[in-house]
């Protein structure tokens, strides 16, 4: 099979793991070195989760390991993307009916990364704000102490003088 993109592809590989009852997980990916592009890519397996124990977990992490069921895909020259490999065979019981759970789930995380993502942007413009005054503030501060020092200058300066002008009286005398 052909993709034009391998996100085409992995839609594709996606809704046939959802249809026959399993989730599917990155494997693999390879980018060329001369311009950092991705031209190989390897989906897997990755199993299904939902209400098992700890110890069923645990089992199914190491047959998850071993499961063989994948599809392995590489750009062509066109720069579209074809399946090079494919195995079919799992070695742990398919989950029916996956479909649409799956796909609320995958709302549910856009909905909350949206969210997020908006959240983040209030932030980013508040802390901007918050910045922009506490800039203001330090500016302020250092113009201060410019003219306190400059006060505490001409005090220094005009003791000075005073301490001159009664020497020069007491001495006079």
């Amino acid at each position: 099979m052909i993709f034009e993109s391998e996100g085409a592809a992995k839609t594709f590989y996606d809704d046939y793991a959802r249809q026959v009852g399993f989730l599917t997980r990155v494997l693999s990916s390879h980018k060329s070195e001369c311009d950092g592009l991705l031209f190989s890519r390897g989906l897997g397996c990755r199993g299904y989760r939902d209400g098992q124990t700890k110890v069923e977990l645990q089992k199914q992490d190491k047959q998850q390991e071993s499961c063989s069921a994948m599809i392995h895909l590489r750009r062509d020259k066109s720069g579209r993307w074809v399946i090079k490999k494919f195995a079919r065979d799992h070695n742990h019981p398919l989950v029916i009916q996956l479909g649409e759970s799956h796909r609320t789930l995958d709302e549910e995380k856009d909905k909350k990364i949206q969210e997020l993502t908006a959240e983040l942007r209030v932030k980013k413009r508040l802390s901007a704000s918050y910045r922009e005054q506490l800039l203001a503030v330090v500016k302020e501060v250092e113009d201060h102490n410019y003219n306190l020092s400059m006060k505490v200058q001409r005090t220094l300066d005009n003791l000075k003088k005073l301490d001159a002008e009664a020497k020069e009286l007491l001495s006079g005398r």
